[in-house]
């Protein structure tokens, strides 16, 4: 194995490949909150019900669930990739993001936007930091669907997040 070499060119395109959905994370501390784009999602146990979340280590969010210990998850419709973008840049929740997004306080405290999907609400179980991102696993303790329909995918939305 000392010689192994990465094929950088093959690794990106095939990273690429791994399929996810776009969510709006949502955190709060004390009276601030925030909201990024997530795509490095997944469901990670039935019983206790896990979803598993990777954000960039060196975000304001990051810090934020480390010291609250807890998430939010804000599933996002099809036609809802403007919403998305939104939240994609790097900002201050407060008087920006939010402004575009209306949204209430869950049972946890956490920003359930009122257009989404619907909301999962979780506390932190367990984290794992290791390269740029840090791979948060949270337990849902709260689900809100305000209406069903197809969910915002990644491919669907021409933008590369991976590899």
């Amino acid at each position: 194995m000392t010689d192994v070499v990465l094929d950088a060119a093959a690794k990106k395109t095939l990273l690429r490949k791994i399929p996810h959905g776009v969510f709006i994370c949502g955190v709060a501390e004390g009276e601030e909150v925030n909201g990024f784009t997530a795509s490095w999602v997944t469901q990670g146990s039935f019983e206790p019900p896990l979803v598993v979340m990777a954000v960039r280590s060196d975000s304001t969010s990051n810090g934020m669930i480390q010291r609250s210990g807890r998430f939010c998850l804000n599933v996002l419709a099809a036609d809802q990739k403007d919403l998305a973008a939104v939240f994609f840049k790097p900002q201050k929740g407060v008087g920006g993001r939010f402004d575009a997004a209306p949204f209430s306080l869950g049972p946890l405290g956490l920003p359930v936007l009122d257009d989404a999907l619907g909301a999962v609400e979780c506390t932190l179980v367990g984290q794992v930091a290791h390269g740029d991102h840090t791979v948060f696993v949270g337990e849902v303790k709260t689900a809100t669907l305000h209406r069903d329909a197809p969910a915002l995918e990644l491919s669907a939305t021409g933008w590369q997040y991976g590899g």
